[in-house]
């Protein structure tokens, strides 16, 4: 993986890319990781077609990315929920201090 002209040249599967981005570090990581993908498949599979060793690569970044999305949406509804039960006591217990300040004030 070399860099040149603002572009970064990177391996995928045997095959070289020039590809441009303002993160050159992501791009590599992201090259890696498509290319680890796509061997991982090659490994357990008996094709030697490369656009279909893409494909199920493809397939399975997808699979992980909607796994992740579904744990971070499941997480991110029980913070939800979470913040609203606190806001609720919250402003209970501060009903609750109010009343007892104006009754000590008067």
């Amino acid at each position: 993986m070399s860099q040149t002209n603002g572009s970064v040249r990177v391996d995928i599967y045997d095959q070289s890319y020039n590809l441009r981005g303002s993160d050159t570090e992501q791009i590599r990581r992201l090259a890696h990781f498509v290319d680890s993908k796509m061997r991982a498949v090659a490994e357990h599979t008996a094709t030697i077609d490369s656009l279909r060793v893409a494909v199920l690569a493809a397939l399975n970044i997808a699979d992980e990315y909607l796994s992740l999305q579904k744990k971070y949406d499941s997480i991110a509804n029980e913070y939800t929920q979470r913040a609203s039960h606190l806001r609720s006591a919250l402003d209970s217990a501060l009903n609750e201090i109010a009343p007892e300040k104006s009754r000590r004030a008067g």
